[in-house]
């Protein structure tokens, strides 16, 4: 056997044969190195993929960058005739229905996946996550039609009113009911984003070692104490799976612009329509004729992508960090 070495580099020749660096099979197998250096050019591809995504969308943005500079963010003004844009209407509406379909499905998702985990039995839990997951398989179109055709004309005749009977001393309960607004946009993003929080959740609680809730029942504590212990360790799992029902809500497009209205205005009253960000460009993208209506459109998706691109980030730190501090120590 002869070894040779270059500055850093070493390679061994064992009968004929190249022996891989270490840093690319540990075994020193031919094919393991070609096989984990493929993998990695496939991980590269994805990270390329994703600056080259940012670095398109922020070049063809340029026009509007320069001419609105940062004021863009808070201008309230969106009028393409006269070369006016102001993204603050589509940011607000985004928001806002974002929120509000936290507000809806949080309880109801956190409700569904403690009642799988800690109290269902095998035989009725499966069933029942398998149709909460189904919910997620639904497209978004169907959602809207559904919104339009069921949703609409029951918020405008039985939820709207006696909402606003009582909250209609508020700001927020105010104006015409019409069933096409910013509230029933929220409703649909909420019934869209219960089923991926609820099933994340499901995990993050699944992951809590049953160690944790036998000390508990051993230490005398009810079932509903035992399951507040085991929401404690999943905290962090939890709130990502929240956000990650966030990202989810942002980014939706075509059942909540068949919904919401499609006004860009900006309103406190839940009944009044609005505008999202993604609802802006599927409207009105192929209707961009100018470079400048056209960059615009394009410096809010570059808002969109970014601000969704952080939030699933941040959901996926904090739901890994439950994954960590649940995994057995190695000794």
């Amino acid at each position: 056997m002869k070894e040779t070495s270059t500055g850093t580099r070493t390679t061994v020749v064992a009968h004929g044969v190249f022996r891989w660096p270490r840093m690319l099979s540990p075994t020193g197998d031919a094919g393991d190195a070609i096989f984990r250096s493929l993998l990695f050019c496939c991980a590269l591809l994805i990270v390329l993929l994703l600056a080259a995504m940012i670095a398109a969308m922020a070049y063809r943005a340029r026009p509007s960058f320069a001419q609105f500079g940062f004021d863009f963010l808070w201008g309230r003004s969106w009028n393409p005739v006269e070369g006016e844009f102001g993204a603050l209407p589509f940011i607000y509406g985004t928001v806002v229905s974002s929120l509000i379909a936290l507000i809806l499905s949080v309880p109801l998702s956190l409700g569904i996946a403690i009642f799988l985990v800690e109290q269902a039995p095998k035989g009725i839990a499966r069933p029942i996550a398998f149709l909460v997951d189904l919910l997620a398989a639904i497209p978004s179109v169907v959602y809207g039609l559904w919104g339009i055709f069921v949703l609409a004309p029951f918020v405008r005749e039985e939820l709207g009113p006696p909402l606003q009977g009582l909250f209609g001393w508020t700001p927020f309960f105010r104006g015409t009911i019409t069933g096409i607004g910013m509230l029933t946009g929220g409703i649909i993003l909420a019934i869209m984003i219960t089923p991926i929080i609820s099933a994340v959740v499901r995990d993050v609680l699944a992951a809590v070692p049953m160690a944790q809730r036998e000390a508990a029942l051993a230490l005398g504590a009810t079932k509903w104490e035992t399951t507040r212990v085991v929401l404690a360790n999943g905290a962090p799992g939890i709130l990502g799976a929240v956000i990650l029902g966030l990202g989810r809500a942002i980014g939706e497009t075509m059942a909540v612009t068949m919904v919401i209205g499609n006004r860009p205005q900006i309103s406190l009253s839940l009944f009044d329509p609005a505008y999202t960000i993604a609802s802006v460009i599927a409207n009105e993208f192929t209707e961009a004729t100018g470079d400048l209506y056209l960059s615009a459109l394009i410096e809010l998706g570059l808002i969109l992508f970014l601000v969704t691109f952080i939030i699933n980030a941040l959901a996926r730190l904090l739901v890994w960090s439950v994954a960590r501090r649940t995994q057995p120590a190695r000794v």
